[in-house]
């Protein structure tokens, strides 16, 4: 290992292109995705450098003091095999002291996620491919007003392991080639969901509903944005009425990953998760 290493925090501008690192390996970031990541958690996002030369990236999200959440582990294919990678990882995860750390980690690193502490909790299936018709709903959907995201943000805290209020007041922003929905009910809010444009497509996450009649309403409103490109939407495997509506839709399995935790899993809510928010953030 070069002596020159060391890990620190990420400063201006890096972020970016650790997710162009991220392109690279196939990931498919939103184009715009940075500006909610740091609003997440400044203090969550980190970068091995030899001198000024940034090698590799981890970040460790904090939500509260219960939770964190693990992604854009990285080292660029030049610095591959030379140690940098286990440096990273373990300054990463000792920032998260105390908490429940989660990962979407794919099946060829299970066994090296177990092996530092992560069980897995379930399997998450990427559908893919160009939309037909958006399902039938008795319900109607509509754009989220940016000014009015309490109801959005106390109904999030129901289904996501902690409440996130910096991070979705950044997510659901309206940015062109963002869209946010909600969707509602005697006043009251049955779910709501955002999609965004990435390098390749649109994906749609969170979809968040209490219901597949409300998580339809949503796809309706969302899936116009696209404009006929391809939309990708993260499903935990055991909800199997958004993997009907996925599939009433035309897409079809792309890739997976599976949910690990180290620490006690959260009790989500999956039949309420229609669509992941994202693997990077949880």
């Amino acid at each position: 290992m070069n002596s020159e290493f060391a890990v620190r925090s990420m400063r201006p501008g890096e972020l970016e292109l650790v997710l162009e690192w991220a392109r690279q390996e196939g990931w498919n970031p939103g184009l715009d995705d940075s500006l909610a990541f740091l609003e997440a958690d400044p203090t969550g996002f980190f970068v091995g450098a030899i001198g000024e030369v940034p090698v590799g990236s981890i970040s460790v999200v904090k939500y509260g003091d219960s939770f964190a959440f693990l992604g854009l582990y990285i080292v660029h294919p030049d610095f591959r095999g030379k140690g940098y990678g286990k440096a990273i990882w373990q300054t990463g995860i000792a920032t998260a002291e105390g908490r429940t750390i989660g990962l979407d980690g794919v099946a060829a690193q299970q066994q090296n996620y177990r092996r530092a502490g992560f069980e897995p909790a379930y399997l998450t299936i990427r559908y893919g491919g160009i939309a037909s018709t958006p399902p039938a709903s008795t319900l109607v959907a509509h754009p989220v007003l940016d000014s009015r995201l309490e109801g959005l943000l106390r109904y999030d805290s129901t289904i996501f392991p902690q409440p996130r209020e910096a991070f979705l007041a950044a997510w659901c922003t309206g940015r062109k080639g963002r869209r946010t929905a909600v969707v509602r009910k005697s006043h009251k809010i049955r779910g709501y969901g955002t999609i965004r444009r990435c390098y390749e497509g649109y994906k749609i996450g969170p979809l968040f509903a209490n219901d597949a009649d409300s998580a339809a309403a949503l796809l309706a409103e969302l899936v116009p944005e696209a404009k006929g490109a391809t939309v990708f939407i993260d499903i935990p495997a055991e909800n199997r009425e958004a993997i009907k509506l996925a599939e009433g839709m035309g897409l079809q399995p792309v890739f997976q990953t599976i949910r690990m935790y180290r620490g006690p899993a959260p009790a989500t809510p999956l039949k309420h998760v229609f669509g992941v928010t994202t693997l990077e953030l949880g």
